[in-house]
C-alpha cells in the first residue's frame, strides 16, 4: 500500500505538504491541493492513519454521549432524537462526530459495559446524559480526566466543578399539579417510568419513593406535591420504563376500579407514559377529559397530534442539545468553566401548554 512518503515524492513536495492537504487545506492553493489528492487516489493511499493523527493532534474528533437506555432508543425515542438533534448540529458547526455510548438499566451487565466503553472510548470529551445517581459511566468519565458536561441527570453536587444543564423540572411540574388542582382534581395518580435503575415496574410504596435514583423523578414528583392539597400524597405507578406501552399497561391498572375509586386525572412524568395513559382510557372506554384528565411531560411534536391533544409541560429539548454540546466544545478547546467559558450551571425553563385533555373532575 502506498505510503504519505510516496505521494510526496510522485507530487515533488514535502511529506509535510501531503499531509496539509488532509489536515491543513487552507495552508495549499486548490490546484496543489486537488492534484495531491488525485494523485493519492491514483496510488491507492487511503489518507493519514485517523489514529496517528489523533496522537499527533491530540484531538479526537468526536465527542461522546452516553446515556441510560439502548442503542435503538436514541433513534426511536422522540425526546432522544430532538435533544441528540440539537448536540448534532452544533458539533457539525465545529466538525465533530459523535459517539454514543448506551447504558440500558434492565441489563445487569450494562454499568460495567458502558464503564469499560468510556475507558476505550476515542473521544475528546463527553456528555452524560439523563443516568441514574453514582452511575459507573459518569464514574468512569470523570476518571478519564476529559471534559466533561451533565445533562439533566445525575446531578452535580455542589462545588464538584462539573458544568450542568439542565430543565426546570420541579417548577415544571409544579406548573401541571397546580392545573389540576385548579380545576378541582383531588383523587390525582403519577404515571414515573423508572425510580430506580432494576427494571422493577408497579405501585410505588414510601421506601421506594424514598429511594429515587434519578434526579428528574425526584424534581417532578417535588414538583407534583408543591401544587397538590397540602397533605395528599398521590399514588405513584413505576412503569419499568419510558414507552407508550408501558404506560398503557399501567393506566389499565389504575383505571379498572369503578368510577368512585379511580383517580380522576394522571399526572405522566413524560409524554409517551402519558399516549399510554390516553390508550388506556380509550380501551377502557373512559371518556377524556369529561371523565379523566391526563397531562405529559415535554411536549414531544406527536402531543399536539393526540387525540384529543395533549396537555402537557414543555421543555427545549433542541435547545438543550445545543447549550450541552457548546458548552463541552468550549471546555475541550480550553475554556474554562464559569471563568469567562462555559458557564458551570445553566437552567432552562418549563412551561405548560393547557390543550384538551384536562377539564374538572365529573360531578
Amino acid at each position: 500500500m502506498a505510503t504519505l512518503r510516496d505521494v510526496a515524492a510522485a507530487v515533488g513536495v514535502s511529506h509535510t505538504t501531503v499531509s496539509n492537504a488532509y489536515h491543513r487545506p487552507e495552508k495549499l492553493s486548490g490546484a496543489l491541493r486537488e492534484r495531491i489528492l488525485r494523485t493519492a487516489r491514483e496510488l491507492g493511499y487511503p489518507g493519514p492513519n485517523p489514529l496517528a493523527a489523533g496522537l499527533a493532534t491530540r484531538r479526537a474528533g468526536a465527542v461522546g454521549v452516553l446515556f441510560t437506555e439502548a442503542l435503538s432508543y436514541a433513534f426511536t425515542d422522540p425526546a432522544a432524537v430532538l435533544f441528540l438533534q440539537g448536540v448534532a448540529g452544533t458539533s457539525e458547526l465545529a466538525d465533530v462526530g459523535l459517539t454514543l455510548i448506551p447504558a440500558p438499566p434492565e441489563s445487569p451487565s450494562a454499568g460495567e459495559w458502558a464503564s469499560d466503553a468510556v475507558r476505550r472510548a476515542v473521544v475528546d470529551g463527553f456528555l452524560a446524559y439523563s443516568l441514574s445517581d453514582d452511575h459507573p459511566g459518569v464514574v468512569a468519565a470523570r476518571a478519564r480526566g476529559l471534559p466533561l458536561v451533565v445533562v439533566d441527570e445525575p446531578e452535580p453536587r455542589p462545588g464538584d466543578g462539573v458544568p450542568f444543564v439542565y430543565v426546570d423540572d420541579r417548577d415544571g411540574a409544579r406548573q401541571a399539579a397546580a392545573h389540576l388542582a385548579g380545576l378541582g382534581h383531588r383523587r390525582v395518580a403519577v404515571l414515573a417510568d423508572r425510580l430506580a435503575a432494576d427494571g422493577r415496574s408497579g405501585p410505588a410504596d414510601g421506601a421506594r419513593l424514598g429511594a429515587v435514583t434519578y434526579a428528574v423523578v425526584r424534581h417532578r414528583l417535588a414538583g407534583y406535591l408543591d401544587a397538590l392539597p397540602a397533605g395528599s400524597r398521590p399514588p405513584v405507578v413505576e412503569c419499568g420504563g419510558n414507552s407508550a406501552e408501558l404506560g398503557r399497561a399501567a393506566a389499565l391498572g389504575l383505571l379498572a376500579g369503578p368510577p368512585e375509586e379511580r383517580p380522576t386525572a394522571i399526572l405522566a412524568i413524560t409524554d409517551r407514559l402519558a399516549e399510554g395513559a390516553l390508550a388506556a382510557a380509550r380501551e377502557l372506554g373512559v371518556a377524556v377529559p369529561g371523565e379523566l384528565s391526563v397531562v405529559g411531560f415535554d411536549d414531544l411534536p406527536p402531543a399536539a397530534a393526540a387525540v384529543p391533544p395533549l396537555t402537557t409541560v414543555r421543555q427545549p429539548l433542541v435547545r438543550k442539545g445545543e447549550v450541552a454540546a457548546r458548552m463541552l466544545l468550549d471546555l475541550i478547546a480550553g475554556a474554562a468553566p464559569g471563568a469567562g467559558g462555559a458557564p458551570e450551571r445553566v437552567r432552562l425553563p418549563a412551561e405548560l401548554v393547557v390543550r384538551s385533555t384536562t377539564a374538572p373532575p365529573a360531578r
